[in-house]
């Protein structure tokens, strides 16, 4: 019994000495055995960059703008006199055609009618009269030559009688000529051959004069009001201060739209500029038209009212422009160039102006520069570089591809 309490106390002394002594030789072992790190080469090689050998060009300063399409002509179609509707055109109704001179409504010409012949019969009556004067009038001077002495009055020549007796006739041609009138406004003519937009009217309904029965527009030419910065004009061959005789004359514009699940292209003229300026917008509009919007091509839409549509009109050319895509230039105007000894250098350019796809450069480049468009990420004055020359379009569609894209950052 006592050998065994001393053995107990032998181990409760030795057990914490043996659990230290085996975790530092646990210790030792994982430092000795550990796995040591691969010496690794710096990679000193310098960094490739894609570049873009730019050369002066000749381009057209287009513009783009936009706006919904309406009909040059569009009129109510009003009657000018009273009475029921008889007869209406078989294509009065919303969107039907017609032709000029087509009769769209008659309106019952039985009043009229009624009125010519009342007419008539005032014209026989006074040109009865009329004969009847004239032949008093003549009686009496031939009697005043026999029997009288002196001069005679105009009374005594029945000269007013005479006077009184014509004007009543002229009166009565007069009112023949209203009344043909009226009978002519009964039906009621198109100007032009056009398109109905709405109807208001029905077949036997009764019409007052300056009522609207109708909406029509003509389908002859279209147009376009754009929205147009002022500076923008300075790209386009178009007078201020006075429209175009002809619409081929002016500047031209490619509208397009998307339209029955395909996009729609119709081409046109700028034809004017209009007198003001937006107050609210400060823009300037200009004015597009496209003939026979409805006279087109196999697959091709008209171009009806109401479209929304895209323009882009033809400026001008300018030359010794330099093109760079849009992510070769950041927003402080800069861009990244590369010395003849593959040395990159930070420049200042002057944009001409920027476009979605594209940016023209009018100063701050030499021709046969090259340009960074991709590969630094952070650029650094001076730094070394590996170069490859890629085309322009290429590059251009790399950007159009990768919208995010950095820009040069200092």
């Amino acid at each position: 019994m006592l050998k065994n309490l001393k053995r107990r106390a032998v181990l409760k002394i030795i057990a914490p000495v043996v659990v230290v002594l085996t975790g530092i030789s646990i210790s030792w072992a994982i430092v000795v055995h550990k796995p040591q790190p691969k010496s690794e080469l710096l990679n000193d090689e310098a960094p490739l960059a894609q570049v873009v050998q730019v050369e002066p060009q000749t381009v057209k300063l287009n513009i783009r703008s936009h706006g919904v399409v309406t009909a040059r002509t569009e009129i109510d179609l009003v009657p000018e006199v009273a009475g029921q509707v008889v007869e209406l055109h078989p294509s009065l109704v919303a969107g039907g055609f017609f032709n000029r001179g087509d009769v769209l409504i008659k309106i019952d010409p039985r009043s009229y009618d009624h009125a010519i012949a009342e007419a008539q019969a005032r014209i026989a009556e006074a040109e009865r009269q009329v004969m009847m004067e004239e032949a008093q009038a003549e009686q009496a001077r031939n009697e005043w030559h026999s029997l009288g002495e002196g001069q005679p009055s105009a009374l005594i020549l029945r000269e007013p009688q005479l006077a009184e007796a014509r004007a009543k006739l002229k009166a009565a041609q007069a009112d023949l000529a209203n009344a043909r009138l009226q009978r002519n406004r009964c039906e009621w003519r198109a100007p032009f051959a056009g398109r109905v937009r709405e109807r208001h009217t029905g077949l036997g309904q009764y019409v007052q004069p300056g009522e609207k029965l109708a909406r029509i527009y003509a389908i002859d030419v279209a147009q376009v009001r754009l929205p147009l910065a002022t500076d923008q004009f300075t790209y386009l061959d178009l007078l201020l201060d006075q429209g175009n005789s002809k619409a081929e004359t002016g500047p031209k514009v490619i509208l397009s739209t998307q339209f029955a699940g395909a996009l729609q292209r119709w081409e046109g003229h700028i034809v004017r500029a209009e007198g003001a300026l937006d107050e609210e917008t400060g823009l300037l509009h200009a004015v597009a038209e496209v003939n026979n919007p409805y006279t087109v091509k196999a697959g091709q839409a008209p171009l009806m009212p109401g479209l929304f549509v895209n323009a882009e009109i033809v400026g001008r050319d300018q030359s010794d422009v330099f093109v760079l895509p849009p992510g070769a230039v950041n927003p402080s105007h800069e861009v990244l160039w590369v010395d003849g000894e593959d040395r990159l250098h930070i420049r200042h350019v002057d944009i001409l102006r920027s476009e979605p796809d594209r940016v023209l450069i009018k100063g701050g480049l030499n021709p046969g520069d090259r340009v960074v468009v991709s590969g630094i990420q952070v650029p650094v004055q001076g730094m070394k570089l590996r170069t490859q020359i890629v085309p322009l379009g290429l590059a251009a569609e790399n950007a159009r591809r990768d919208t995010s894209m950095p820009q040069p950052a200092l």
